[in-house]
């Protein structure tokens, strides 16, 4: 299935027109189905921990072994609703060491390829596993850019998690990750701070 068949068959469950564009109609569907889901009991985020705890896909379930048990369920969740959309979603990036964000972040400066972080070891919330990155698929063919990481991202959003495809520079669409609630009034600077003084005293994160 390519692209345009996954937004056909989006258009087609949301009963808007089915050209296979996401233009305005459809977004404004998408949004309308998914948002009123926040007012559902059952898919608050008290208890997502209860409602996804079966697996999902190896590939994924590789990748959210990786990250904090609160995270989990939460990422399952993304997987789980975004698939049953029609859009096949996977976990594809985890929980990092502090080297293989170093390394990360020497891509495109000291090594080649294309730059993809402006963080170093320690100041990435992929360091601390609060944090993954998904990918969407078209069958085996991983989709690096694609309107549809705009409708995972409103999942998302809707499950409590934040997205990447919000910030202000370096908008990263596949991003996603779980906020702990000591820092809903901090700087990114200023968590990212706690957090590694967290790790390296061994005091809990969501603490």
């Amino acid at each position: 299935m390519n692209l345009r068949q996954i937004i056909r068959a989006v258009q087609r469950e949301l009963q808007v027109d089915i050209d296979g564009y996401a233009g305005p109609q459809t977004w404004e569907a998408i949004y309308r189905r998914v948002v009123p889901a926040a007012t559902d009991q059952q898919t608050t985020a008290s208890n997502l921990p209860s409602l996804f705890t079966g697996r999902v896909d190896e590939r994924s379930e590789s990748k959210i072994a990786m990250l904090l048990p609160e995270v989990q369920p939460y990422a399952r969740a993304l997987v789980t609703k975004a698939t049953g959309m029609g859009i096949t979603t996977k976990v594809i990036s985890g929980t990092r060491t502090y080297a293989e964000q170093d390394a990360l972040y020497e891509q495109g400066r000291s090594k080649p390829g294309k730059i993809v972080t402006k963080a170093r070891g320690g100041y990435s919330n992929h360091n601390f596993g609060i944090a993954f990155d998904v990918g969407i698929f078209d069958g085996p063919k991983y989709i690096a850019e694609s309107p549809a990481y705009k409708a995972v991202g409103i999942i998302g959003i809707d499950l409590g998690l934040a997205w990447g495809g919000n910030w202000t520079t370096m908008q990263d669409e596949p991003h996603f990750e779980l906020r702990p609630n000591w820092a809903a009034k901090l700087s990114e600077s200023d968590m990212l701070a706690e957090l590694r003084s967290r790790k390296e005293s061994g005091k809990a994160i969501y603490a």
